[in-house]
């Protein structure tokens, strides 16, 4: 665009012009109804206060666009302001008032992630995601920080525990699991031994391919995606078995996008499973915890997927432990700010959203935040210590392998003092990309 010449949607050939086509009745539909509700639940916004990053501009600059008073290089930085957590979604009017009888929900994450497509495609790139990115590519897992990643090493986790290869039913887990907090891996893997549940792992697991898919290099989530599937297929596995939300998300609504109706794999999140568990009476927990909690609901368990009982069920069922819970409603604005890329770029508001997230449990009175998303934990591990009173942070899994009696802590089990040992204040932070240089 030059002062002397509007912006031309089709200009830089077909794909704003498709991208535009695509997006522009969800954005006027949000546009026109200009209640603005998504705001005060959207965790960056609470931090920035930033109208530029409200999903409401999100969807004002797509009709921005149509009009030709955008091009994608003017409006891309927005969108890194942006967790996918989908608070915005249960928030919206939009979803409120037609989502129960015409099944509507407005798509602002799906806007998002088309939009980080369309700059990546347009070669407009964020500098820290495109240096994690080729680093991931070139490890075939996240570079999670501070330890080494690398493929020959994504089982090492599992040292001791004689788990087998293959099988029916896979365990896959996520590179922050694999490689750096690995005490809830072990803690999985020994809950399912004991509850008798039959499972191995996959012969080489690679990054499922979220990350690269929610910063917008939709090319290499589908690399990933494609050695992965043929991985379990290859193993005879029909039921996948996931740690983290994240990867939770990415195989029951990114993969089924690319492979459609040949894409046939049951997918289970650990907390849905243990519950069951624990409720056919397979798991027991004959270990009381002394221990004072709250949850963190996971922002793509429950505000994406539904998926917030089941945790509850686990820890009501501990011995010992005293819950003081938050209702998942009123959590739809709790955040780690550790999703979508947001701690690359932007790890500064990251660990303003997870201070804020922390100091809310402290003020419940309680001496432990559980989570079930092991990405969270790091962020929120690093506030949690530097509360005057420091606040643990526990993954749900760690939580239930002691109820159950089960040492899930192993080789490189690291905890101290509400904090993960090594990791110095923010240095070791998933959004510390000077650490890829």
């Amino acid at each position: 665009m030059t002062a002397d010449a509007p912006y031309d949607p089709t200009s830089d050939g077909e794909l704003q012009q498709e991208f535009v086509e695509q997006w522009r009745n969800a954005a006027y539909g949000c546009f026109s109804s200009g209640h603005k509700f998504c705001r005060e639940v959207c965790p960056v916004m609470q931090v920035t206060r930033n109208e530029n990053h409200t999903p409401t501009a999100f969807h004002a600059n797509v009709v921005a666009m149509e009009q030709g008073a955008y091009g994608i290089a003017d409006v891309a930085e927005d969108y890194v302001h942006c967790t996918q957590c989908g608070a915005c979604e249960l928030r919206c009017p939009n979803t409120l008032f037609t989502g129960d009888f015409y099944r509507n929900r407005t798509q602002t994450v799906k806007l998002v992630k088309a939009m980080r497509a369309l700059a990546v495609d347009s070669g407009v790139e964020q500098p820290h995601w495109k240096r994690w990115i080729e680093a991931t590519v070139d490890r075939r897992n996240e570079p999670v920080l501070e330890v080494p990643v690398e493929q020959e090493r994504v089982r090492d986790w599992a040292e001791g525990l004689d788990l087998a290869t293959g099988g029916e039913t896979v365990l896959f887990v996520d590179c922050e699991a694999a490689f750096f907090r690995t005490s809830v891996a072990r803690s999985t893997a020994q809950v399912l031994n004991a509850a008798g549940v039959e499972f191995g792992l996959m012969r080489e697991q690679w990054c499922c391919g979220g990350p690269a898919s929610e910063m917008g290099y939709t090319a290499h989530a589908r690399n990933f995606a494609e050695h992965n599937v043929a991985d379990w297929r290859a193993i005879g596995a029909r039921r996948i078995i996931t740690l983290d939300p994240h990867d939770y998300i990415t195989f029951t609504e990114d993969y089924p996008t690319y492979f459609g109706a040949a894409y046939d794999f049951e997918i289970l999140h650990i907390t849905e499973l243990v519950a069951d568990l624990v409720r056919d009476g397979k798991l027991t927990f004959t270990q009381p915890i002394e221990r004072v909690v709250t949850y963190h609901d996971p922002c793509r368990l429950n505000k994406r997927k539904g998926i917030h009982e089941s945790p509850r069920e686990i820890l009501r069922a501990i011995p010992g432990l005293t819950f003081k819970d938050v209702d998942h409603v009123t959590q739809w604005s709790y955040c780690s700010g550790a999703g979508a890329g947001l701690a690359i770029e932007k790890p500064e508001i990251t660990a303003e959203i997870s201070r804020r997230r922390v100091t809310q449990a402290a003020d419940l009175g309680v001496d432990a935040l559980v989570s079930a998303c092991v990405w969270s934990e790091r962020p929120l591990s690093e506030q949690g210590a530097k509360l005057e009173q420091p606040l643990d942070v526990i993954d749900l899994m760690e939580l239930v392998a002691q109820a159950a009696g089960v040492d899930g802590r192993g080789v490189t089990a690291v905890r101290s003092g509400g904090a993960v040992a090594g990791v110095r204040g923010g240095e070791a932070s998933r959004g510390a990309p000077e650490a890829l240089a």
